[in-house]
């Protein structure tokens, strides 16, 4: 059994379905170290899988978005930067 199939971070569902997006994304959010890892293994050969997971990184509040895009990066893919955020002195405030 891989550490992707019993991942404590699926608590919630009957298999790991990597083609779904939601499951990618709670996999990379709430999996273990080993469950990372295979990850990149299977993006490694796999450049949809890379692409999902970089596109994953930008639009989901995930806890370690740097660490996939760098590895992504590792990888041979050219994630495009993260867009500017406004800094405080930037935004007006309302009196």
């Amino acid at each position: 059994m891989s550490a992707i199939d019993s991942s404590r971070a699926l608590w919630n569902r009957s298999h790991a379905d990597l083609e779904s997006d939601e499951v990618l994304a709670q996999l990379m959010d709430r999996g273990e170290l080993e469950v990372w890892r295979e990850i990149y293994a299977l993006a490694s050969v796999d450049a949809r899988l890379r692409a999902r997971i970089l596109r994953i990184c930008r639009v989901v509040p995930i806890g370690f978005p740097h660490l996939f895009v760098a590895a992504m990066a590792h990888l041979g893919e050219r994630p495009r930067p993260y867009p500017d955020v406004a800094s405080d002195h930037d935004v007006e405030t309302v009196p």
